[in-house]
């Protein structure tokens, strides 16, 4: 079984991807881990400065 790599208060950077160009670089919070869709873990992130919440894939994310 596959266990989630990031806990919830770790700091995180998303990785930029090409195909989501709305996405605020810059240091995130793991707000908590989502249940696997799909292809692996989820997780829910808030921005450190504009403290909006969104969703992302454990890839596209990196430990800070």
């Amino acid at each position: 079984m596959v266990k989630h790599k990031y806990a919830t208060g770790d700091r995180v950077e998303i990785l930029l991807d090409k195909k989501n160009p709305n996405m605020r670089p810059g240091l995130y919070t793991v707000v908590r881990a989502l249940p696997f869709v799909g292809h692996g873990p989820q997780y829910r992130v808030k921005h450190a400065l504009d403290r909006h919440e969104r969703v992302v894939d454990e890839a596209q994310l990196r430990a800070v």
